[in-house]
């Protein structure tokens, strides 16, 4: 791959980006997670992706009033504000702190559990709350994971990145590039004995059409396909706000995996026991998620009589 050409606009956006980190480190953690959260809330709602955030909205929740898809949009843009002020702090954060910011771990049990068991483990989460935290919180049981990224245009940038994150971990691990070559060298870590991470709730247009909150969703398949090839543990797990650099990071049971002896239909059962597992989360607090990505075809349209899970219309 060639490098690209390192010009004068690329300079400038990396000097107002390590600014704005200065500043951000320098009003501390709770104190910027507020700055960010209030920014966002503000500005967020005004811009024309907010519209996805309705439109998703209304196909996947359609019990949903307007005001109350309002309220839910306002609140996407504040976590989303928050998780980025926040992200300069993760490194800091401590772990069971009586007050003020910090994080706990609800299902520690789980993480311990592989860590004595030892071999290759994949974690499954999706962008909920500060998903940031997931990585460093869960290596402070013993079972860090190397996880997949989308690499920033400008290179510069894109190197703060990935100093910030390898600043957060004890042990640096691993950041695979999305794509082919990216999958292949996530399969060999994971073949080598070793454990991986992987947020599958965006849109794969290349994946295996599976359902989300009812509806048909093309998702990526490849984590079902490894945990079934290798039979290794798949971890589902997601953090929670309780505050401004408050976390809670909720770790569930290993997943249970299908072996019916068809490996497609199994890949394609896994895969929609994560998509069912992420719709659990995002329901119990749909403003933690990021509602901004085109996460269904556009031609999809919910029938206004659909019933979900959650809702409150009743049969007739």
């Amino acid at each position: 791959m060639t490098t690209p050409r390192i010009t004068l606009a690329m300079r400038a956006e990396a000097i107002a980006v390590r600014a704005a980190l200065w500043l951000l480190r320098r009003l501390g953690p709770e104190a910027a997670s507020n700055l960010g959260g209030r920014f966002c809330r503000s500005i967020g709602p005004l811009l024309p992706v907010s519209n996805v955030a309705d439109k998703n909205l209304r196909m996947a929740m359609p019990e949903l009033t307007a005001k109350e898809r309002k309220r839910i949009v306002r609140g996407v843009w504040e976590n989303l504000g928050r998780t980025v002020a926040e992200f300069p702090h993760i490194a800091s954060l401590k772990e069971n702190t009586p007050s003020g910011p910090g994080f706990d771990v609800v299902g520690a049990e789980h993480l311990i559990a592989q860590a004595e068991r030892g071999g290759p483990v994949l974690f499954v989460s999706g962008h909920i709350g500060n998903w940031e935290m997931l990585p460093p919180g869960v290596a402070h049981y013993g079972v860090g994971f190397a996880s997949f990224y989308r690499a920033a245009g400008n290179p510069l940038v894109d190197r703060i990145i990935r100093d910030l994150r390898d600043a957060a971990m004890a042990d640096p691990l691993p950041l695979f590039a999305k794509g082919a070559k990216g999958a292949k060298e996530a399969l060999r870590w994971v073949s080598a004995g070793n454990r991986l991470g992987m947020l599958t709730d965006q849109k794969m247009n290349d994946g295996i059409e599976a359902r989300f909150f009812g509806l048909p969703a093309m998702t990526a398949p490849a984590l079902a396909a490894m945990a079934l090839k290798l039979r290794c543990p798949v971890i589902p797990g997601h953090v929670q706000r309780l505050g401004p650099a408050r976390l809670r990071i909720v770790v569930e049971p290993p997943m249970m995996l299908p072996d019916s002896g068809n490996r497609q239909a199994d890949v394609a059962t896994l895969t929609q026991a994560i998509n069912d597992q992420l719709e659990t989360w995002i329901r119990e607090r749909p403003e933690s998620w990021l509602w901004l990505h085109r996460r269904w075809p556009k031609h999809i349209q919910a029938p206004t009589n659909r019933l979900t899970k959650g809702s409150n219309m009743s049969e007739k």
